[in-house]
């Protein structure tokens, strides 16, 4: 085989190659909430020790949750009184909490199925995906919308999930502006609840 045609036969190669792999990491919205929903159900199936599990869907989370993103939302308008100091310590420790919240009450479940429905674009940053926790002899079926952040096609992100109909999000906005109201406005009476789940 001459150098050309060896050249020619490698470029196609490539080329195939690299459109497979943007077209694996391009999922539509709806098709990355099954994946990552399947992903996790696989997790809860298997006969893993409750640790395991928590800490493979913690994998999951690192993987395709925006955790900065719903941490900065959670904190409101107490975000711009903090310094920068300030802000790493919080999102630090938001991170282990939200891991830990995430995981702990999801591996619970031990077979969970959702099923996928609709994806409906909101704007060019967001991008809302309807499914259903199907139901069991022992629980109702729940409707679950998911918040996708868009803004980069190729990794789409998980921003809020709405449970019927409550976002679990806003109702963490809440709770953490009610801490911090309540503590004279101080960041560090809701760092200090955060800190006292992560320790438990």
């Amino acid at each position: 085989m001459s150098v050309k045609k060896f050249l020619f036969k490698f470029s196609l190669i490539l080329i195939v190659f690299l459109t497979l792999v943007e077209r694996s990491f391009s999922l539509e919205p709806k098709e990355f909430v099954q994946s990552v929903a399947n992903e996790a159900s696989l997790i809860l199936t298997k006969n893993f020790t409750k640790e395991e599990k928590v800490e493979k869907l913690e994998s999951i989370a690192e993987k395709t949750v925006d955790i900065r993103g719903i941490g900065y939302y959670s904190l409101g308008a107490h975000r711009k009184n903090l310094s920068d100091d300030k802000k790493k310590e919080y999102l630090n420790i938001f991170e282990k909490y939200f891991l830990k919240s995430f995981s702990s009450r999801l591996a619970e479940y031990t077979d969970p199925k959702i099923r996928v429905d609709s994806q409906k674009k909101l704007n060019e940053k967001y991008t809302m995906v309807s499914s259903v926790l199907l139901a069991t002899k022992e629980k109702p079926e729940v409707k679950i919308d998911w918040r996708i952040v868009t803004k980069n096609p190729e990794k789409p992100l998980i921003i809020d999930v709405v449970i019927e109909g409550v976002s679990l999000a806003k109702v963490q906005k809440e709770e953490f502006n009610s801490i911090i109201q309540s503590n004279n406005g101080d960041i560090n009476a809701l760092l200090t609840s955060l800190k006292e789940f992560i320790n438990k």
